[in-house]
């Protein structure tokens, strides 16, 4: 049996890409760097452009004034924790991945589906739905790339 390491925590560019690539509404790709940096304008958040967005999203610049990530974190509707504290992080993440899942509605029958089933039952799913995610090389977390 294999001890499995501690995942690493993620920087800033991948906190902030993995917000674009799970938070943006149903039946369409995420946000452009120009529609984030327009609606934290509109909110009276600070001024932030788009290339300043893209520089942060892609590891070109890592240190942003409080108030940037703050106004990030309310535009993607996550709590500025996400940015500070790995834990808040992570559970943080978990959940937006979770959420973004549910977007896809074979996934969400699947778990409509499951609802009223005994508990030695949903374990049984749980298994070969671990199975299922082992064979195609995806870990906990983690999902499979869009078209």
């Amino acid at each position: 049996m294999s001890e499995e390491t501690p995942e690493e925590p993620l920087t800033l560019d991948q906190k902030i890409d993995h917000l674009f690539k799970t938070v943006h509404p149903k039946n369409r790709g995420p946000y452009s760097h120009e529609e984030v940096a327009s609606a934290i304008k509109k909110s009276g958040g600070p001024t932030i452009s788009a290339s300043y967005i893209w520089q942060l999203r892609t590891g070109g610049k890592n240190n942003p004034t409080m108030r940037h990530l703050e106004a990030l974190a309310g535009f993607f509707g996550v709590s500025p924790a996400y940015f500070f504290d790995d834990e808040s992080s992570k559970r943080i993440a978990a959940e937006l991945s979770m959420l973004a899942s549910m977007r896809d509605n074979r996934v969400r029958e699947v778990a409509l589906r499951a609802n009223g089933l005994s508990g030695e039952t949903l374990d049984l799913i749980q298994g070969f739905i671990e199975r299922a995610r082992a064979l195609e090389g995806l870990k906990d977390g983690e999902t499979p790339p869009t078209d």
